[in-house]
């Protein structure tokens, strides 16, 4: 959906933060036993270490061998929607076991077990979370970001 270098940064800004958040509240309420208010503001505390790390896994290495994975199943020919589906599954298929090390490393008692422990509690909520609510509202947000541009540059492409 971006078209151009900063319009990509942007988006995956924006997928970072909601993504990570939503993990982080997951974890949070995992970890205290349910979902508060609390739970919400207690979340915010790991964001500004977790969203950067994320940030920078995804733009530089996830995002390119998530589509190659993607591409080893999918042909360019399949509709682009499903395509999408493909690349958001292989991105968390990548960053849910690293993102699951780097939070048991930084925030839990580390050990090899520990890791397999909050990556098997993670997956099936990270895939969830990524493609039914997600990635749908960031790219609702990225398109009210961008409406000009984006129409912009759809009309020059037809032209």
């Amino acid at each position: 959906m971006p078209q151009t270098k900063l319009q990509n940064v942007i988006f995956t800004i924006i997928m970072a933060v909601l993504m990570v958040y939503g993990m982080i509240v997951y974890n949070v309420a995992l970890n205290t036993g349910g979902v508060t208010n609390e739970t919400f503001f207690l979340a915010l505390h790991e964001l500004p270490i977790m969203a950067p790390i994320a940030f920078v896994l995804e733009f530089f290495l996830v995002e390119k061998l998530a589509t190659r994975l993607a591409f080893t199943f999918m042909r360019p020919t399949d509709r682009p929607q499903l395509i999408t589906y493909a690349i958001s599954t292989m991105i968390v298929c990548i960053m849910c076991p690293v993102m699951s090390l780097i939070a048991t490393l930084l925030f839990k008692e580390p050990s090899f077990g520990m890791s397999a422990h909050t990556f098997g509690c993670n997956m099936p909520m990270a895939l969830i979370w990524q493609l039914l609510y997600c990635d749908p509202l960031v790219r609702l947000i990225f398109r009210i970001l961008f409406q000009k541009q984006l129409a912009n540059q759809s009309q020059s492409s037809h032209a």
